[in-house]
């Protein structure tokens, strides 16, 4: 299997990061006029408690390391290690992502509840990517967070793509460090890095975000009818069909955690969908034999995309205009396929569970 970052020692943690492609986490600027005019009046109630308990900070103490992080290093056979480098350079690229776009709006808006909300995030965020950080530096690595700030490509993203494109983030990022947490919790022989032990309630505060963005849409019932519902399905297909690629990259970390990246893909699909049903009234049919198929032959079209990319040449460039074309076409396809409608509930705030 071919890695998204090509990694192979010696390792620039920071290049890699820097690295923008279909798959990789990218950063995001947004309208800033648009964000400061939102209102939560209509879910005032829900807004209130949701803030109480960001004041709260229940994970101030939280994320402290141990001396079982340096000692793990040196257990790590290849290509263990080089999986899971890949997988820590991914996660502090995205979770710094999160805490640089919400204190560009907190520093770009007035209005106090927007601004509020998005300075309890961004604290957040800024924590768990150091803390990933200073795992990757157990490694003689480490990313610059500074420089990336300053380097990585941004993208822009109207406010309503953010509202879709992050509370999808944050509970799928529940839904996956949770996952991981319960199978390491059954079978402690295959938790071969001590950071695992911190999911559970980081998986929390993933939790917690995306509560936020739920309440941000359910303040303004447009984005959740009429031509946004079309956005809404390609996002929940592209934050689906990036997983389900990004994660058979890394079989030997899965396979060291007692997992298969399919199954516990699925898995992390199920719990997402059933959390989106509090503010989306559809979810996609994962389940299906055919949709399953289809994102399957577009994990295998996107790895030879990769591969092509590498062999470089007139053939590696017309080898990968092919398999663009392909995916593009497999994604319409999965775009196109039902959905699973129903009604969403009245109910407002949801709790984490397992």
């Amino acid at each position: 299997m071919d890695d998204l970052f090509d990694i192979s020692p010696p390792i620039n943690s920071t290049e890699a990061a820097r690295q923008d492609s279909l798959l990789a986490p990218r950063f995001y600027t947004t309208d800033f006029a648009a964000m400061d005019k939102i209102d939560v009046s209509l879910v005032r109630s829900s807004w209130d408690g949701l803030m109480n308990e960001f004041r709260e900070d229940v994970n101030k103490g939280h994320f402290e390391r141990t001396g079982s992080f340096s000692e793990a290093v040196a257990a790590l056979p290849e290509p263990l290690r080089m999986e899971f480098l890949d997988f820590l350079i991914s996660s502090v690229t995205a979770e710094f992502s999160g805490c640089v776009l919400y204190n560009e709006i907190a520093k770009n808006v007035e209005n106090p509840d927007i601004k509020e909300l998005m300075r309890f995030m961004a604290r957040d965020e800024a924590r768990h990517a150091s803390f990933i950080n200073h795992s990757l530096k157990d490694f003689g690595l480490g990313v610059d967070l500074n420089r990336l700030k300053r380097e990585k490509k941004y993208t822009f993203f109207s406010p309503k793509f953010i509202f879709y494109a992050t509370y999808l983030s944050e509970k799928i990022g529940y839904a996956r460090y949770i996952s991981i947490f319960r199978q390491l919790e059954r079978n402690p022989e295959y938790r071969f890095h001590p950071i695992f032990l911190w999911f559970e309630r980081w998986c929390n505060d993933e939790f917690r975000h995306g509560e936020s963005f739920a309440l941000i849409m359910r303040a303004d019932p447009r984005l959740t009818k009429g031509l946004n519902l079309l956005w809404i399905r390609f996002f929940l297909l592209a934050v689906y069909a990036t997983m389900y690629v990004r994660d058979h990259r890394r079989p030997v970390m899965h396979a060291a955690m007692g997992l298969d990246p399919r199954g516990y893909d699925y898995q992390v699909f199920d719990i997402t969908s059933a959390i989106s049903k509090q503010i989306f009234p559809f979810t996609l049919d994962t389940d299906h034999s055919e949709f399953r198929r289809l994102l399957e032959k577009l994990r295998l079209i996107m790895e030879d995309i990769e591969l092509a990319k590498k062999r470089g040449g007139v053939m590696g460039l017309l080898s990968r205009i092919s398999g663009s074309v392909q995916a593009g076409v497999l994604f319409l396809r999965l775009y196109l396929r039902p959905v699973i409608h129903h009604d969403v509930p009245h109910d407002v705030r949801l709790a984490p569970s397992s």
